[in-house]
């Protein structure tokens, strides 16, 4: 991981994309290097370029607000990617005893998911794994070999890209998203192993990782391919829990009167039918381990 020197990282990241002609400069043909030139960064953010090299190489670690928004304007940052660059300037200390946090879902929370039956639902970890999950979130994501982990269903589920139509976009927004969530505290082992083996196993992860795009997982509209219903075009809210710092709450939604919304039904008139007899299903937390479920007992 790249705990040693985060602020330095990230900006020679971030300016490795930002190409001359957007930040109003000639593009030039005998550049060596990806995107902007510590010079140019410099410059466009109004400070010497001894200091902004000071920045990246870790010498000097404690820049000042109005500097940090130079630089983000500079590198032409938006949103959660500004307040990470701040957050990076302000680091907080580690954790103690660097152990992952236990994640456990609110039993209150469970029992209110248990009554949308037309509503998918699913809780989320801090690594995007699935804590929890309601009959139609389950049967939404059913079927699959990392069924109940959405960063290793993306990038290492061989079915991914048919379930995902715009894998592409998916993939972008959901390391992005494992950024977001990670903050500053890149250090939790669970973290540095989830990171760790997508980096080895997928080269696309590698490839979004180095990005180091911030983008916190908000609202959006998704397509997914299902096995048993179709095509489904789905609105999702995610929200932020705050009895559990780092869970969230991602809830599904058709447009009413579309297509969706009847492939939607009959998704969960085939679970209904599927569980009669059974007892209700109580999903319950659980913490992530090496262990690779199979499809028949993984959800997400």
């Amino acid at each position: 991981m790249d705990s040693d020197n985060r602020l330095g990282r990230f900006l020679q990241a971030r300016r490795a994309l930002v190409q001359p002609e957007d930040a109003g400069l000639p593009a030039g043909t005998r550049r060596r290097v990806a995107g902007l030139r510590r010079e140019e960064v410099a410059i466009l953010a109004g400070v010497s370029i001894d200091y902004y090299v000071r920045l990246e190489q870790g010498r000097e670690r404690s820049p000042s607000a109005q500097v940090v928004d130079a630089l983000a304007r500079a590198l032409d940052l938006e949103g959660d990617a500004v307040e990470h660059l701040h957050r990076l300037a302000r680091p907080v200390g580690p954790r103690p005893g660097g152990r992952t946090r236990q994640e456990q879902v609110s039993p209150v929370l469970l029992r209110m998911m248990e009554g949308w039956h037309n509503t998918p639902a699913v809780v989320l970890g801090r690594c995007l794994t699935v804590l929890a999950d309601n009959a139609l979130g389950r049967a939404l994501f059913a079927g699959h070999t990392h069924g109940g982990d959405l960063l290793r269903l993306v990038f290492l589920d061989p079915d991914a890209r048919r379930f995902y139509p715009d894998w592409d976009r998916v993939a972008v927004n959901t390391v992005a998203g494992l950024r977001a969530n990670a903050g500053t505290d890149v250090d939790d082992p669970q973290l540095i192993a989830t990171v760790g083996e997508l980096s080895l196993r997928s080269e696309e992860f590698r490839r979004l990782w180095a990005r180091h795009d911030i983008r916190q997982k908000t609202h959006e509209t998704k397509r997914f391919r299902h096995p048993l219903v179709g095509e489904l075009t789905l609105d999702y809210e995610s929200l932020t829990v705050n009895s559990a710092p780092g869970q969230q709450l991602v809830v599904y939604q058709a447009e009413s009167g579309s297509p969706s919304e009847e492939a939607l039904a009959l998704l969960g008139s085939l679970t209904a039918a599927e569980h009669e007899g059974s007892h209700p299903h109580q999903p319950s937390s659980h913490q992530p381990s090496s262990h690779q479920p199979s499809s028949k007992d993984t959800h997400t």
